[in-house]
């Protein structure tokens, strides 16, 4: 027995079969887009909570403003990692379907960008006093009994800060937009980051312009905010910490 198949079958399988992953890929990201979400507000609201004054400034008034100054940071920072990890959690466990995966060679060429992005990354931490960063130069300040807040340092604007101001927040995007396999998870999780980095870096302006002033102000006119742009250059005739 001879079966025959024709071009117009052939046809109508393919569409029922676009049509059947794309209705199961819908359903992934309905079905996760919420958990996910939610998992990133709540890291979301607590890291801002403790990235203002106002928790900070009450723990100050309850145990002491030496003991927050020392342990504040750290302590920040510990609890943006556990907090952030139901997000990853939820990314890599629940049901999942991809998108789309590069071949040979576009795979090699976005993971050269992912590469390029976490070599921004480290080089910003390079340029940024790392163990205060972290929190670990005020515990050692606390335990030492050495003089606590520590000095405020200059505003840092060499290196990839002379490119852009956020240049931590453009190298993670480069990192996680950049992969050879986009799944319904991943593109969730990216998303909600992404708004997450965009929102915060407008907050994170307005705590440097009233830490730094106009060396601050001088600064944003004359450096892009987040993706590399022509320099605006302008015509100043001295800028603080230059």
């Amino acid at each position: 027995m001879v079966f025959v198949v024709s071009y117009t079958q052939l046809d109508a399988v393919k569409a029922r079969w676009i049509h059947d992953e794309g209705q199961m890929l819908v359903d992934v990201m309905v079905r996760n887009v919420l958990p996910i979400w939610l998992a990133l507000l709540g890291f979301a609201l607590v890291h801002s909570l403790m990235a203002g004054v106002g928790l900070k400034g009450y723990l100050q008034k309850v145990v002491g403003v030496r003991v927050v100054e020392g342990w504040y940071r750290l302590a920040y920072n510990m609890v943006a990692v556990v907090t952030l990890l139901p997000a990853l959690a939820l990314m890599m466990l629940l049901p999942d379907r991809v998108i789309y995966s590069f071949g040979m060679p576009w795979a090699l060429a976005v993971l050269g960008v992912q590469f390029l992005g976490t070599g921004g990354l480290l080089a910003t931490l390079l340029l940024t006093d790392l163990p205060r960063f972290i929190g670990l130069s005020q515990v050692v300040a606390f335990l030492s009994g050495q003089p606590l807040p520590l000095p405020e340092q200059p505003l840092q604007q060499r290196g990839v800060y002379a490119l852009v101001r956020h240049p931590l927040y453009l190298f993670s995007l480069l990192v996680i937009w950049f992969t050879p396999v986009m799944t319904a998870n991943i593109l969730a999780f990216n998303i909600g980051a992404t708004l997450y980095v965009l929102v915060g870096s407008l907050v994170e302006e307005k705590r440097l312009e009233r830490v730094y002033g106009e060396t601050y102000r001088l600064y944003r006119q004359r450096v892009p905010w987040l993706f590399p742009l022509p320099r605006r250059h302008l015509q100043i005739e001295a800028e603080a910490d230059l």
